[in-house]
């Protein structure tokens, strides 16, 4: 796995860009979370019982672009990449078979896709999907929400992190 450079978010841009660069700047940090380990130091888990992975926290990233920006945003009707009725919670569940390659690349296609999705529209058009109460979201809504998200689990993966090798950092 190679090294990933990470941009600052500007500081004075219009808040577009501004939620766009932040929205970036944690998917950055993620991949750095997870540069320079092996496919086994990424499946390794937490704390026991948690499975809670840095791997499963990629997959858990893809997870959710796709479910905000594909399913909610756009209206497309799209299935879980790894959960299923029966385990709806896949992401977290690894297997040997389960490699950096092959999800970062799932991710970075959810990634990509959302780009596609937010690309011609702007913070305030509203999405197909509905809230448990019937509301829509706008845009800058499920923009700010992904920032939480990601800034969230980027705190779990410094974690995890340090437990594998002692790195810290931001």
């Amino acid at each position: 796995m190679t090294t990933r450079e990470r941009s600052e978010p500007a500081i004075n841009a219009a808040e577009r860009p501004m939620l766009e660069g932040w929205l970036d700047y944690h998917r950055d940090t993620l991949a750095l979370k997870c540069a320079g380990l092996t496919d086994a130091h990424l499946r390794e888990a937490s704390v026991p019982p948690s499975e809670l992975s840095l791997l499963g926290l990629v997959r858990h990233m893809a997870e959710v672009e796709r479910g905000w920006f594909r399913e909610v945003l756009a209206g497309e009707d799209v299935k879980a990449i790894y959960g299923t009725d029966e385990d709806r919670d896949g992401e977290f569940h690894l297997t040997e078979a389960d490699t950096w390659e092959k999800d970062a690349a799932i991710w970075q296609a959810e990634i990509a896709r959302a780009r596609e999705n937010t690309a011609n529209i702007g913070l305030d058009a509203l999405s197909v999907g509905r809230s448990r109460s019937g509301e829509q979201f706008n845009l800058r809504w499920i923009y700010t929400h992904m920032i939480e998200e990601y800034a969230r689990h980027n705190g779990h993966a410094d974690l995890v992190r340090e437990k594998i090798d002692g790195s810290t950092g931001d």
